[in-house]
């Protein structure tokens, strides 16, 4: 995500925001996702009365921001103002975005449950014999098996049923200039102006009209439910047709997911993750917290050990857990392309859930083949 630099003049708000390290806005991207499942869906929600309005055509931070776009990028100050003078505010995005209070303990069966369920795995088979030829291609061009892509479409938008119907501009502008008061706020509003930024890019490098990009209530776009950063860096024209379209081409979708993950590691031909039994009083100080695969079998030996005789030794693991409530942690090794799937979105509970739901696919569309 690029650090913009502001031309030399009295600091404002939209410098502050701007001049957060480099290092900074990558963590915020990372906290976030690159891309993000948490988007898609759209429940009906009642506003809060303390959610304020705020007029884009005559914010000070609005036109600081604008005068950032025409120093940086070369837009023109009044096609950005007709612009802002249509976008509208998001009260559901507010509503939407806020943290939800912490109620209940985490429940890897409960949120699995969620995911690897009937409809949702006879949609993964239709959608996967659809596009058998472009899910065969990405896997042959990127590495990434077809299950796996699957497996995240279904996760992120049920197979483009729960794409968003939020006008991108709208929700990017409120979320970039009226945050809600949270501890994070100000980092948030960061990360949401950067991504303001490259949709006003994307927008223009493709030739389309920038409200024209609908998605979820934080912006996020298409079948795979990139933020528009994800698109510029990761999205790829994969039907051929002279443009990057998330929304309403599957096959760019799949395209964009396979490089998405081959640009963050995917290892052609590693397994993914195994059980793991704890042999420790405090398996904690061993988490992966990183989300990297930085030990071997022999230095994690302490602390946990492979449930199954059959987990290679090769590779590098990192040790996950998945919290089940009352019940007993499932302790996992996870190896590089597990933490590859972290980068979409940095959850245990979401890169097993992929995996999960990819199997479940695979087994019901090809039920006598291994899907492991």
């Amino acid at each position: 995500m690029p650090s913009a630099q502001i031309i030399a003049r009295k600091p404002n708000h939209i410098q502050r925001i701007f001049q957060i390290s480099a290092r900074i806005l990558v963590l915020i991207a990372l906290a976030f996702g690159s891309c993000s499942s948490a988007f898609a869906d759209e429940p009906k929600i009642t506003v809060d009365a303390d959610v304020q309005p705020i007029d884009f055509r005559t914010s000070k931070e609005v036109n600081d921001f604008i005068d950032f776009m025409v120093t940086r990028h070369g837009f023109s100050r009044t096609e950005l103002e007709i612009v802002f003078s249509q976008v509208q505010f998001s009260a559901q995005s507010i509503q939407l975005i806020k943290p939800a209070p912490p109620t209940k303990l985490k429940n890897w069966e409960a949120y699995r449950t969620r995911f690897i369920e009937p409809i949702r795995i006879k949609a993964g088979v239709e959608f996967w014999t659809k596009y058998a030829a472009t899910l065969n291609r990405a896997e042959k061009e990127y590495g990434v098996p077809a299950q796996i892509i699957v497996g995240i479409i279904g996760i992120e938008t049920l197979y483009g049923k729960n794409v968003g119907k939020f006008r991108v501009l709208d929700v990017l502008s409120t979320l970039s200039f009226a945050y809600p008061d949270t501890p994070t706020r100000e980092s948030r509003m960061a990360y949401f102006l950067s991504e303001l930024e490259q949709s006003l890019l994307f927008a223009r490098e493709s030739g389309i009209d920038p409200f024209s990009l609908i998605g979820s209530y934080a912006g996020a776009i298409g079948w795979g439910q990139f933020m528009p950063s994800s698109i510029r860096q990761y999205g790829v024209d994969f039907d051929g047709d002279g443009k990057i379209d998330l929304r309403n081409s599957p096959e760019d979708a799949i395209g964009s997911v396979a490089n998405f993950l081959s640009q963050h590691g995917w290892e052609t031909g590693l397994p993914l993750v195994f059980p793991a039994t704890i042999v420790n009083d405090h398996p904690e100080d061993m988490l992966a917290k990183e989300l990297n695969a930085t030990f071997t079998l022999q230095q994690l030996a302490d602390v946990a050990v492979p449930t199954l005789k059959s987990t290679p030794a090769q590779p590098l693991y990192g040790l996950i857990d998945l919290q089940n409530g009352e019940k007993p942690t499932e302790y996992w090794l996870a190896t590089h392309n597990f933490f590859a799937i972290t980068k979409y979105n940095r959850s245990y509970f979401y890169a097993m859930s992929v995996i999960e739901l990819g199997k479940a696919v695979c087994h019901a569309k090809f039920p006598h083949i291994s899907c492991d």
